[in-house]
């Protein structure tokens, strides 16, 4: 082995450990930060170790790619904000796996054009292409829908479920024809579109609200795809990148659709969207609810000992994590203890709150999973609701005809007394009537999430 040699295999190990290292330390709050610095610091060295391979003879058109990459990249980094980031990770899916897809592409290409394609290069590239195809139609699916250009109501028609299994048998009876039969160009081609096309019907049938499970997926064939590349081109380093990235977005996908009480089987086959049972019957009429005054409500909080606060994706659309932190600075001058309950699915993607309420520097140790702090709520003075719906509705305990019966939710219901802020009585993603809004013990708090908080905060202060 050459120097060379030693050093780029040197830096893949060093890369593929703090790889490892860093996907631990994301699994913590408090060790998020250092797990993406660990990552950051091995993708580095990968790229690096990559660089000074032998095999590559001109440098230009990397550094254009590198151009063109950072020139899209930084944008969205740094001006998306985040509310839309689920919409930047579906994009950033959507890129990744047309890289792998293209290298795919390339690589059949290049081998036709000297000799051909043996079979154990040709499985690698054809799983490649598959995914990656289906992966980069699939997330911008998912982002349109999350981005609303596309209805993000589930589209369906008879028979789809056969028509998308039988264009995915298609796809893969051509796969495993060209691992035998590589010669044979248009055939291969072929493949490429019909994924392409499959991920687009994939996703077709998938409501808005189950996009995070979606993204998820799309995730984890885009580690798959990179996996396969790093097969077909013999990239180490692309090999364990791809399968940790597989693997950790698979296991995330089942943890959330247990987390949304969906099938997983349905989530593979894109059709848990239109599936369904039945439909609740249960309606609003005769039922009223109790608006809450900023003074009363302050006057709860002020006195308040032990206070839960539940954020959802209404405190991320108003920004309002520093007015929440402001709001628990002063219940716990008083005297009271503020937790926060995170639901796994909380806002759009797992990790969302977390994310936000790290900004306003909330220690970590504040913020419970779902487990932890639902046998809580019984205890709890004052459960502060901010723009959480779905996963506080009790139907989902109770109401056999709901959509959301089965899920998983914060037991808001079980404390002394409930505060919602919301901007209106409009429904959740799952567009169901949400029973805690009506219960005795439950006051709305009407208007942005952000304008509310501040002024509970100036009220507090007085109380």
């Amino acid at each position: 082995m050459t120097a060379r040699e030693l050093f780029i295999q040197a830096t893949y190990l060093a890369a593929s450990v703090l790889f490892i290292l860093g996907l631990k330390s994301l699994t913590r709050a408090d060790r998020a930060r250092r797990g993406m610095n660990q990552a950051a610091v091995g993708m580095l060295l990968a790229i690096v170790g990559t660089l000074v391979n032998h095999e590559i003879v001109r440098y230009d058109w990397i550094i254009a790619g590198l151009l063109i990459g950072t020139v899209i990249g930084y944008p969205l980094g740094m001006f998306v904000p985040m509310t839309a980031m689920p919409q930047r990770i579906a994009i950033s899916h959507m890129f990744g796996a047309l890289a792998a897809t293209l290298v795919g592409i390339a690589e059949y290409y290049t081998a036709m054009s000297h000799g051909g394609v043996e079979g154990p290069k040709m499985a690698a590239l054809g799983f490649e292409v598959v995914f990656g195809a289906l992966t980069v139609s699939g997330s911008f699916m998912a982002f349109g829908k999350l981005q609303e250009f596309i209805t993000g109501r589930p589209v369906t028609y008879p028979g789809q479920n056969l028509a998308n299994i039988g264009l995915f048998a298609l796809t893969l009876a051509i796969f495993a024809f060209l691992i035998v039969h590589p010669g044979h160009p248009a055939l291969f081609y072929s493949m490429v579109l019909f994924s392409f096309v499959f991920g687009f019907l994939l996703v077709l049938p998938i409501g808005g609200a189950d996009m995070p499970v979606v993204i998820s997926l799309m995730n984890s064939y885009a580690g798959l795809a990179s996996a396969a590349t790093g097969f077909a081109i013999g990239n180490n380093v692309l090999i364990i990148a791809g399968a940790l990235d597989g693997a950790s977005g698979f296991i995330l996908s089942i943890i959330m659709s247990k987390a949304m009480n969906r099938s997983f089987g349905n989530v593979l086959f894109g059709a848990f969207g239109s599936a369904g049972g039945l439909a609740s019957t249960k309606t609003a009429t005769g039922l009223t609810v109790r608006p809450i005054s900023i003074e009363d409500a302050a006057i709860q909080l002020a006195y308040a000992q032990h206070v839960i606060v539940v954020p959802g994706y209404g405190l991320a659309v108003a920004q309002a994590q520093h007015q929440v932190r402001e709001l628990a600075d002063l219940v716990e001058k008083n005297g009271g203890d503020v937790k926060y309950a995170i639901h796994p699915v909380a806002g759009r993607m797992p990790g969302h709150m977390n994310v936000l309420l790290a900004e306003a520097n909330i220690a970590y140790d504040k913020l419970k999973e779902m487990e932890e702090i639902n046998g809580e709520f019984a205890h709890a003075d004052v459960a502060l609701v901010i723009g959480a719906n779905d996963v506080v509705n009790p139907a989902a305990r109770s109401d056999r005809s709901s959509p959301i019966y089965g899920m998983p939710i914060l037991n808001v219901d079980q404390a002394k007394h409930v505060i919602v802020m919301k901007r209106s009585m409009n429904t959740g993603f799952a567009g169901i009537e949400n029973e805690l809004f009506y219960d005795p013990k439950t006051s709305m708090l009407f208007g942005d999430a952000k304008a509310s908080l501040t002024k509970l905060v100036a009220e507090v202060k007085n109380v």
